[in-house]
C-alpha cells in the first residue's frame, strides 16, 4: 500500500503508514494550502469588528478571504455570509421560510431541520422527479425547496437547473446544498447556497451561505457578517477555507482525474452494484453495493485490510444506519459502502482497493 495521501503517513487517530484513505466525501485531509493560510492568519489575531490597528488588521484579513472565496466560486463578495459549518449554512437557509420542499435523499443536515417538510421522491437512479415536484409546487405556496447539488451518498447529480426554473415560476425560493459540489462543478444559480470547507481541504467548522439577498439572522447577538449571522468571525479557520477552495479551483483537472480513477475502479469490481451509475455523477464519489453482505461487515473488513471508507453519510457518531438516500431508490440500502476520492487519491491506491474489495467479496459474498 502507499500512504500518498497523508503526510509522513498521517492518519486520523493515530501514524499509521501502511494505510489508504478513501472517505474524501466525509472529511478531506487539511491542505497544506489551508496550514500556510492560518499560520499567516494566526499573526492577525484580534477581533475583526474592533477598531484598533490589530483589530483593523483581522478585518483586512477577513475581507481578502471573503474576497477569495467569492472569487472561486464565482459569486459577488457581498453575498457570502461565513457560518460555522455546512449544517449551519443550511439551518440559515431553512430558516428563512415557514414552508419546505425538499428531495427525498436530501442530507439529514436538512431533513432534521425540517422535518415537517413535503418530500419530493426521487427515481431508481436517484434523480428528482420533476412531475412530482411540478405536482408539489401547484398545491403549496411560496415553499422553500432544498435540493442537493451532488448526493453525498451517490454522486448524483441533480438537475439543478430545472428545479430552479419550476421553483422561480412558482414563485418559490431554492436552496441548493453544495457541500458536495462546490469547487468541483459551477456553482448553480439559487436564492441560497451552502457549502462548507472541510469537504475542499479546510479545517471543520467552517462553511459559508451564499445569498442572493440579505437573511434574517439564525441567532441574534452582535452585527457580524452585516448582521445576518452572529458570532465573532473564525479568521483563521475563514482564511484556510478561502486558501483550500482556492487550491481547489486552481487545480481545474483534479476532479476529471478522480473520475476517470472511479471509472477505473468500478471496472475492477465484478459482481459489484454500483447504484446511481445511469445517472450523471460527480466523478469523487462511488457507491458500491454487495449483495447478501451488510455494510457493517464490509467497512470492518476493509478496515482490517487497511482502508479508510464509509456506509453513506459519515454524520451518525460513528454508527452505520440504514441509509434514507438508497431507500428512496428502492434499492438495498443496508449493503453498500461509499468510496471516495480527492485531488492525492492515485491509480496504485485504487487499485489496491479493488483487489481487497474482489477477496472480501470472495470470502463474504
Amino acid at each position: 500500500m502507499t500512504n500518498g495521501n497523508f503526510l509522513s503517513g498521517n492518519y486520523p487517530g493515530g501514524n499509521y503508514p501502511d494505510r489508504i484513505y478513501l472517505d474524501w466525501a466525509a472529511t478531506a485531509p487539511l491542505d497544506p494550502a489551508a496550514i500556510a493560510a492560518m499560520t499567516v492568519a494566526a499573526a492577525a489575531w484580534a477581533n475583526p469588528s474592533s477598531v484598533h490597528a490589530a483589530g483593523r488588521a483581522a478585518a483586512v484579513r477577513l475581507a481578502d478571504a471573503r474576497r477569495d472565496v467569492a472569487s472561486a466560486l464565482g459569486v459577488n463578495a457581498a453575498s457570502v455570509v461565513f457560518t460555522g459549518g455546512g449544517t449551519e449554512a443550511l439551518g440559515l437557509a431553512l430558516a428563512q421560510a415557514e414552508t419546505h420542499l425538499i428531495s427525498a435523499v436530501e442530507h439529514d443536515a436538512v431533513r432534521a431541520q425540517v422535518p415537517r417538510a413535503g418530500v419530493i421522491p426521487v427515481d431508481p437512479d436517484g434523480v428528482i422527479d420533476l412531475a412530482a415536484l411540478d405536482e408539489l409546487l401547484r398545491d403549496t405556496v411560496r415553499p422553500l425547496v432544498a435540493v442537493m447539488h451532488v448526493n453525498n451518498e451517490t454522486g448524483v447529480i441533480q438537475p439543478v437547473a430545472e428545479v430552479a426554473a419550476r421553483v422561480t415560476a412558482a414563485g418559490g425560493q431554492l436552496l441548493i446544498d453544495a457541500v458536495q459540489s462546490a469547487g468541483k462543478l459551477p456553482l448553480p444559480n439559487a436564492d441560497f447556497v451552502a457549502v462548507s470547507a472541510h469537504k475542499l481541504g479546510g479545517p471543520p467548522g467552517v462553511g459559508a451561505l451564499i445569498v442572493r439577498d440579505a437573511v434574517t439572522p439564525l441567532v441574534r447577538g452582535g452585527g457580524q457578517e452585516r448582521g445576518q449571522r452572529a458570532g465573532t468571525e473564525n479568521v483563521l479557520g475563514i482564511a484556510a477555507f478561502a486558501a483550500a477552495l482556492t487550491a481547489r479551483v486552481a487545480d481545474g483537472g483534479w476532479a476529471d482525474r478522480a473520475a476517470a480513477l472511479r471509472a477505473r475502479l468500478e471496472a475492477q469490481l465484478p459482481g459489484a452494484l454500483i447504484h446511481g451509475a445511469r445517472a450523471p455523477r460527480m466523478g469523487t464519489i462511488a457507491c458500491i453495493g454487495l449483495p447478501g453482505v451488510a455494510a457493517m461487515t464490509q467497512l470492518m473488513a476493509l478496515d482490517l485490510a487497511g482502508f479508510g471508507v464509509s456506509a453513506g453519510a459519515a454524520c451518525s457518531s460513528g454508527k452505520v444506519r440504514t441509509s434514507h438516500v438508497l431507500a428512496a431508490m428502492g434499492v438495498a440500502a443496508g449493503e453498500a459502502i461509499r468510496v471516495s476520492l480527492g485531488w492525492t487519491t492515485t491509480a496504485a491506491e485504487i487499485d489496491a482497493f479493488a483487489a481487497a474489495w474482489r477477496a472480501m467479496a470472495a470470502r463474504l459474498g
